[in-house]
């Protein structure tokens, strides 16, 4: 399983595709698949029909929501430009033991995410 430089949370913009050029937060990361749902991209429509979910009653009808899309097919946006993202490992020291931690930091300008 690889590492994936897009978190929860994170402005992204869409690089291909039918939204290309679109912008939107990240709402959740499979790691597994390496696909991230970002809202308000990649919209179709489900056919769903009419229940019981637990204690509420379901409609049927048409829904529109948000599928996943691989993570290669977004970037990270700084500034209102995508970027790509690279990690810096920092010692420090705490407690008189050192302890390295990672911080995400842009390509294109140099500053910490």
């Amino acid at each position: 399983m690889a590492k994936m430089k897009i978190k929860k949370g994170d402005l992204v913009q869409v690089l291909t595709g039918k939204d290309k050029g679109s912008q939107g937060k990240v709402i959740s990361v499979d790691r597994e698949t390496q696909r991230v749902l970002v809202e308000g991209v990649n919209r179709v429509t489900r056919h769903t029909k009419a229940g019981v979910v637990g204690s509420q009653n379901r409609a049927g009808g048409l829904v529109v929501q948000e599928a996943p899309i691989h993570v290669s097919n977004v970037a990270l946006v700084e500034d209102k430009k995508p970027t790509r993202t690279k990690t810096r490992v920092e010692t420090v020291e705490r407690n008189g033991r050192q302890k390295a931690t990672r911080t995400r930091v842009s390509v294109r300008s140099g500053k910490d995410i």
